[in-house]
């Protein structure tokens, strides 16, 4: 599903985010990125979704060539693609319900199948009677819950998360991983990026860490 094969990135004037990085993910497969701040896992999350091109090497997500797919292309791989940003990136001036029903406006589905979609997803997240809210009224946990339910609206194949249960509480990180496993367990991969160790140790999942740009450890080689 995911494959990275010698990949290098630098940016301009700085030394290399990631060096060298080889790493197979299976179609299916739970994965946590660890590592302190600037250890790359951010830089990794950008390439799997086409926001940056690769120094050297080449980065393959479900088959496609993501290294050398020309920018026209890059919508259709984001179709196939979940992203929690660690911003949230929720459109403040929008309700819950329009930021929700954007993925979908883009592939094209009508008005009703998109109401009822969003509607069900809501009601997974518990904040189905919070459609009509808009971001800047909802708690910190009740945004990031509506970033999630953005990324997972479509079932994508592919979920990559950055630091998702940053600076929540015990009770939002809980349900927050917990959507995030439901998905796993339906069928997406799942990639996370997160310095919560607390979150890693309670899920027992594969774990890969990074330091200065290199995979330092992978439990899946252990």
């Amino acid at each position: 599903m995911i494959q990275l094969h010698n990949v290098y990135m630098s940016y301009q004037g700085d030394g290399a985010a990631l060096s060298n990085v080889t790493l197979k993910i299976a179609k299916g497969e739970f994965v946590f990125l660890t590592g302190v701040s600037g250890a790359g896992k951010s830089t990794l999350l950008k390439l799997l979704y086409g926001a940056l091109q690769p120094t050297r090497g080449q980065v393959v997500i479900d088959g496609v060539n993501v290294s050398k797919l020309p920018s026209s292309q890059l919508p259709f791989l984001r179709r196939k693609v979940g992203v929690v940003f660690q911003d949230f990136k929720l459109l403040s001036n929008r309700s819950v319900l329009e930021n929700v029903a954007l993925t979908l406006e883009v592939l094209g589905w009508g008005k009703k199948d998109i109401n009822k979609r969003v509607y069900h997803i809501l009601k997974q997240m518990g904040l189905e009677h919070k459609l009509n809210s808009t971001p800047l009224r909802l708690s910190g946990g009740e945004q990031q819950r509506i970033a999630l339910a953005r990324a997972l609206v479509n079932e994508p194949k592919i979920i990559l998360a950055d630091e998702p249960t940053g600076n929540l509480d015990e009770e939002s990180r809980e349900k927050v991983l917990s959507i995030l496993k439901e998905a796993n367990i339906r069928g997406s991969t799942v990639v996370i990026a997160t310095h919560d160790r607390r979150l890693i140790e309670s899920s027992h999942k594969r774990l890969i860490v990074l330091d200065k740009g290199h995979i330092v450890e992978d439990s899946d080689e252990s």
